[in-house]
């Protein structure tokens, strides 16, 4: 594995947080599976050890949304989660609180959100990419959910980019979490340099001396 410190220079390294909403994981999503993984694994409060070093740091905070239109213009109903999205119309639905990311991160002044009305993905179809290479980003710190769909997507996607990736293990879930385990170990550990928030933090601690 590259040193840390190297990988996760403040200047070439922004923090992606992926579908960190309050209608995914947050107080206006039924208590699910998801919601209850995240809960156990204190994804939260490690997101936001995250966020609040990085910004100490230096490092840039993206927030990667979804926030879906009433009539669903702009997504295509063509797999059997965007079928359970119709299910629930006031997920994410764009302009309320549902589609608002956690207030634990944010958004703080200096964070950019980049959101998507389609899609499984935060990359394919936004401004995601454009925006971290016009801010000079070469590493990416994928935080969120989930390990099943979105936050997979979001670091193949960004491996096939050319992005480097620090993956905070212990700041991303997905269902069941004996599943989640074996996507981070067998696939995810494949294509990320695998860290925990410590590690990383500690990292960026080193890099501001």
């Amino acid at each position: 594995m590259p040193d840390l410190t190297d990988l996760l220079a403040p200047e070439t390294t922004a923090v992606v947080t992926v579908e960190m909403q309050r209608g995914v994981i947050g107080d206006r999503v039924s208590d699910n599976a998801l919601r209850r993984a995240v809960r156990d694994r204190q994804v939260i409060p490690a997101a936001v050890r995250l966020v609040t070093a990085a910004r100490a740091a230096g490092v840039r905070v993206v927030h990667a949304t979804v926030a879906l239109r009433a009539d669903r213009a702009g997504l295509t109903v063509n797999n059997r989660i965007m079928a359970m999205v119709l299910k629930g119309p006031d997920q994410v639905l764009a302009g309320t609180p549902e589609a608002e990311l956690i207030p634990e991160l944010g958004p703080e002044a200096m964070d950019i959100v980049v959101g998507r009305i389609h899609g499984l993905t935060p990359f394919t179809g936004t401004e995601l990419d454009p925006v971290l290479r016009n801010l000079g980003v070469r590493t990416i710190v994928p935080a969120g959910v989930s390990v099943n769909e979105a936050l997979l997507g979001a670091c193949l996607t960004a491996a096939d980019l050319g992005y480097r990736i620090v993956l905070p293990v212990d700041a991303v879930a997905g269902v069941p979490e004996e599943y989640a385990a074996a996507v981070i170990k067998h696939t995810l550990a494949l294509i990320t340099n695998p860290a925990t928030v410590d590690q990383i933090v500690t990292a960026w601690k080193e890099a501001v001396r």
